[in-house]
């Protein structure tokens, strides 16, 4: 379905008379995203603005010059922290402060470095900083805050200061939708430095274009060979993905193939032909199953071992809505969601575990939604089904962490898919509205999200639900 208003804001002249003329009309920004795999210099040619010397420094110094940024950077402490990265990488570094005119020219990103926060006070650097060169940051741009968890924090003062970058970095997303730009924040855990680059990565490319307002954590709970490899970063992995006939399915397993993964796409038996072209078109192969059959754990099990001895990446896609308030909501309406949505992986997920499926240092990423978060009128059994996915995530990632599995969730908000397609209009313009981008995402918007959740450099991320949903304003 068309977004008739995203169209027309494409048009440079009909952008501005809407804007000259105060109408009261969005104009949303057209989004740069990724096309096709992740390229290893993703930020060649590109400026990006760096502040704060924390102590993320080497990590962000070696992510930026790899990537093949150019950094300006806001102090000489941070210059010499920078200096042996830039030198491995070949790639310039500039101070801020001696070269107006680099600090004058539009950047790709902004980071900044909090992680050394000793309290209220030290906020007003991160005010500064971004006070004065925030009008340089370019259309579809990127500031990516690093913080340190509050709940790690020694005293009541530096916590404070550390959930105050939570606040900070929501409301300046919503700030800078307007540009088609995002802003997110990093809390990195002691000792889990070396596990950021991965993030960084992907908040900083265009493979995160709908991920705004959202937090992640790093962490050294799951255990972690140390692979991290930045182009194909599937390669030699195998790949499952439960209802890829179509929709957000079909772009996941289109985004995982081009990461390198070889990819089993699995879905009803009566979605044979879509579900053959998409294998086809990948060079996958597919899996006739019905999820809600109880055999069904079984079935994928034994496919995945008799064909590739088991498997490296679990995408639990399938889902359903049937949509109507609890009052008139048909019992068969509530099993057939519960059944499908949450049941089905619960069931699916213990077979591949208890039958040695899944291979250590796996992945498993579930599909939850923001109605899981903020529920939605008409959507108990969707809700309740999205909300035991997350629950499920959160336990299931401690369980499996000694053996370097994680398990995560993306919890889409307003996608362009043949099931939003279908919505009334009145409630379809609102879905593409309510956000900070002021747009619904595209299928492959999520898929890249679960492609980072798949790929060997995430495992300091478990446990988590990364919303993606262009800021969505409902929830939390």
């Amino acid at each position: 379905m068309t977004d008739v208003l995203l169209e027309l804001g494409k048009n440079p002249l009909a952008r501005k008379l809407v804007q000259s003329a105060k109408l009261p009309i969005p104009m949303p920004q057209r989004l740069s995203r990724l096309s096709g795999a992740r390229a290893e210099r993703f930020l060649e040619g590109q400026s990006v603005l760096v502040s704060g010397a924390g102590q993320l420094s080497d990590v962000i110094a070696r992510t930026l010059s790899r990537a093949g940024a150019t950094s300006h950077l806001d102090s000489a402490a941070l210059a010499q922290a920078f200096a042996p990265a830039a030198e491995a990488y070949g790639r310039p570094t500039k101070l801020v402060v001696a070269d107006e005119g680099a600090a004058a020219a539009q950047a790709q990103a902004f980071v900044v470095d909090a992680t050394a926060l000793s309290g209220p006070a030290d906020l007003k650097a991160l005010y500064t900083f971004l006070h004065n060169y925030l009008p340089r940051l370019a259309r579809s741009g990127r500031v990516v805050i690093v913080g340190r968890p509050v709940e790690e924090a020694r005293s009541a003062l530096v916590a404070s200061a550390r959930a105050a970058l939570d606040g900070f970095t929501r409301s300046l997303a919503k700030e800078l939708g307007g540009k088609g730009s995002t802003a997110n924040l990093v809390y990195v855990s002691e000792g889990a430095e070396e596990r950021t680059g991965a993030v960084l990565r992907f908040l900083l490319s265009h493979a995160s274009a709908f991920v705004t307002a959202q937090p992640l954590r790093v962490t050294g709970l799951a255990a972690w060979s140390g692979e991290d490899p930045w182009s194909k970063p599937l390669s030699n992995k195998v790949a499952l993905v439960t209802g890829s006939a179509r929709g957000i399915g079909e772009a996941t397993a289109r985004v995982l193939a081009a990461e390198g993964a070889h990819v089993v796409c699995l879905d009803r038996p009566d979605d044979d032909e879509p579900l053959s072209l998409v294998a086809r078109e990948i060079g996958g192969q597919p899996l006739l199953c019905d999820v809600l059959d109880p055999n069904a754990g079984a079935l994928i099990a034994s496919e995945l071992k008799k064909l590739h001895g088991g498997v490296d990446i679990v995408v639990h896609n399938a889902g359903i809505t049937r949509d109507r308030t609890l009052a008139r909501m048909p019992e068969s309406n509530w099993d057939q969601v519960i059944g499908i949505n949450l049941e089905a992986v619960l069931r699916i997920t213990d077979t591949l575990l208890n039958e040695g499926t899944l291979r250590d240092n796996g992945r498993i990423v579930s599909l939850a939604s923001i109605s899981g978060i903020a529920g939605n009128t008409g959507q108990t059994n969707y809700a309740a089904s999205k909300a035991g996915v997350i629950g499920f995530t959160r336990a299931l990632a401690t369980q499996l962490a000694g053996r370097g599995i994680t398990v995560n969730a993306v919890a889409p908000g307003f996608i362009e898919t043949r099931m939003t397609a279908a919505v009334p209009v009145v409630v379809r313009e609102a879905g593409r509205r309510l956000s900070a981008l002021g747009q619904g995402g595209q299928p492959e918007d999520v898929g890249r999200a679960i492609a980072f959740f798949a790929e060997p450099g995430s495992a300091g991320v478990t446990g988590q639900v990364l919303r993606v949903c262009g800021g969505a304003l409902l929830g939390a």
